[in-house]
């Protein structure tokens, strides 16, 4: 059904119709060692391993050699320029996430070294020994300790090399006492060490000093080509050792595309695993994984996921006591709510929205079913449960969950304006929501009134709060009534791109950045004060309204309207 416009409405709507660039190799890092092309030269691989495979319709396009950008080479030459100055016996393999992404054709600058007889900042200080060497800038070192308690068992260096952060951590072992699930970390081979990986298609290293990459589980290149999501050990045990390995797998499997293993997804709804994901992991930690997941391109693939493994509640906690209480099945309602928003922003244009706007809309249709549900915290202030979640249980930026309530602040208001614009009726709300003695605005003014007043408050957000005002209206009263499931995408569709559209052509787009007519001394001198204060603030809220009603009002007629105005004040006053 197309939305329908009241055209004296249209006419009365003001306007309505009307990486840096690569430095040279330096000359004693070519002395010292020869030119040779570090490309990857695929070996063959074993890959009768046991385990399922993924049912994918078509094999996905893997690689058969890793080619390295510039930059990579320089920083890879680098690194084995070390390794023959001081003589060291280590072999340098990249791990994880860069061969993977790499052997799909895809770049990536996420290179994590994996060492075999030395820890990180120990080869890190090599790298700096070898800098002043040849009489370059030393690097600052940074150490990130491991932290067993939050299944962090690794200690990780960090350094820029040719402007690259590149991460470097030792090969593990791991041994487990009886009725511990912190493990003693040793010295480990490769093998080992790829064994002790989150999922095989992350277990694939690329030796840097034989140009070559290494597939320990024998089942990595496998399952990345049939699009299967496994871990190389069994998977419960995978998780218990590190929790949020789930979250990992079900992102990785949501952004490929990739086929979940019977067997992960089994574990990973297991009641111990979903205890030591809520016990072990920080919530900093959760809220990453699951911010990834917002801004990757399948978010709604993972969300349903997490729903379906029955760990919504375990990621996104709720505080204790509830107002109203949380419905059974709110899961997957705010699932659903979800796919509908993403589904709506696919229809009208996925570029309308930047990449922060479209993770923050995620979020705020997430939790549109709880919208109105509140808490009450120690102090007795009555906080809504979206924003105790955004900033208690994924620990994300303050300002985020105030955007969040911001966006769900605005529905009612667009509600008013798409009623409005929709209806030949009178609309009591806006009536009550601009009375003001002192303003003369024409009723069908008020429109642009209303709609400047809410782009002012939340600014370059509007299109999304518009975009949630379409999925849901009219599905709500103007009450907050309940939500249900039916929608209508083309509907909510039509409804956002005719607001947009007499928002744009109203002049409104940028409205938050009008400044008013009058300054504070201006005022102050036409109500004769001779300090300022909450007087000023008001009349200065006025006048906004005044110049939204008045788009074309300059300010001597601004001067002139409020001198009236505060005549019309003074007699007021004597008459009362």
């Amino acid at each position: 059904m197309a939305l329908r416009l009241n055209s004296a409405r249209l006419l009365a709507f003001p306007g309505l119709i009307k990486f840096l660039p690569l430095r040279l190799l330096s000359p004693q890092t070519l002395r010292c060692r020869p030119a040779r092309n570090l490309r990857f030269r695929l070996r063959g691989f074993y890959c009768g391993c046991g385990g399922g495979g993924g049912s994918m319709e078509a094999p996905i396009v893997v690689k058969e050699r890793i080619d390295l950008k510039e930059k990579e080479e320089k920083i890879f030459r680098r690194l084995l320029d070390v390794v023959r100055d001081f003589k060291l016996e280590t072999q340098l393999r990249v791990a994880g996430g860069w061969v993977r992404d790499k052997l799909l054709g895809k770049d990536c600058y996420d290179i994590d070294i994996a060492l075999d007889n030395m820890l990180g900042r120990e080869f890190c200080e090599k790298v700096n020994e070898y800098l002043h060497s040849i009489g370059e800038e030393q690097q600052g070192i940074g150490v990130i300790q491991c932290n067993p308690d939050q299944s962090k068992h690794l200690e990780t260096a960090r350094m820029r090399i040719y402007d690259i952060w590149i991460d470097f951590v030792n090969l593990r072992s791991e041994t487990y006492v009886e009725n511990s699930r912190i493990p003693t970390m040793k010295f480990g081979t490769a093998k080992e060490d790829a064994y002790r990986r989150d999922l095989t298609i992350n277990s694939l290293f690329y030796n840097i000093n034989t140009d070559s990459v290494e597939d320990f589980t024998g089942r990595g290149v496998r399952d990345l080509k049939t699009g299967y999501i496994v871990t190389p050990l069994p998977p419960k045990d995978t998780f218990l050792d590190d929790p949020l390995r789930v979250l990992r797998a079900i992102r990785f499997g949501a952004r490929f595309g990739f086929v979940l293993d019977e067997d992960l997804k089994k574990a990973a709804s297991d009641e111990e695993v979903r205890a030591a994901i809520a016990d072990k992991i920080s919530r900093e930690r959760i809220g990453h994984e699951v911010d990834l997941m917002f801004s990757g391109n399948q978010p709604i693939k993972a969300m349903t996921y997490i729903c379906d493994l029955q760990l919504f509640y375990v990621v996104f906690t709720f505080p204790e006591n509830p107002q109203p209480s949380v419905v059974e099945g709110c899961d997957r309602h705010c699932v659903s709510y979800m796919d509908a928003a993403w589904n709506l922003l696919q229809s009208t244009g996925y570029s309308i929205l930047s990449d922060e706007q479209r993770r923050l809309y995620l979020y705020g249709a997430l939790f549109l079913p709880v919208r109105n549900t509140i808490y009450e915290d120690r102090k007795s202030k009555k906080i809504p449960v979206a924003s105790y979640i955004i900033r208690n249980s994924l620990k994300l930026k303050n300002s985020d969950a105030e955007t969040v309530m911001s966006l769900h602040g605005a529905l009612e208001r667009f509600f008013s304006i798409i009623s409005l614009l929709e209806s030949d009726g009178d609309s009591k709300i806006v009536e009550v929501k601009l009375e003001d003695e002192f303003l003369d605005i024409p009723f069908d003014s008020r429109i642009r009134v209303l709609a400047g007043l809410l782009l002012r408050k939340i600014k370059t957000f509007w299109r999304v709060a518009l975009l949630l005002s379409a999925l849901l209206y009219p599905k709500v009263d103007h009450a907050g009534g309940p939500l249900t499931n039916d929608f209508e995408t083309e509907r909510s569709r039509e409804i956002f791109v005719s607001i947009d559209r007499a928002i744009s052509k109203s002049g409104l787009d940028n409205v938050w950045e009008m400044k008013p007519l009058l300054d504070g001394k201006a005022i102050m001198s036409v109500l004769q004060l001779k300090s300022g204060g909450p007087l000023i603030r008001e009349w200065q809220e006025r006048l906004i309204k005044w110049q939204l009603a008045h788009p074309e009002g300059t300010t001597d007629e601004c001067l002139d309207w409020m001198k009236q105005s505060q005549a019309k004040r003074v007699k007021l006053d004597c008459c009362a």
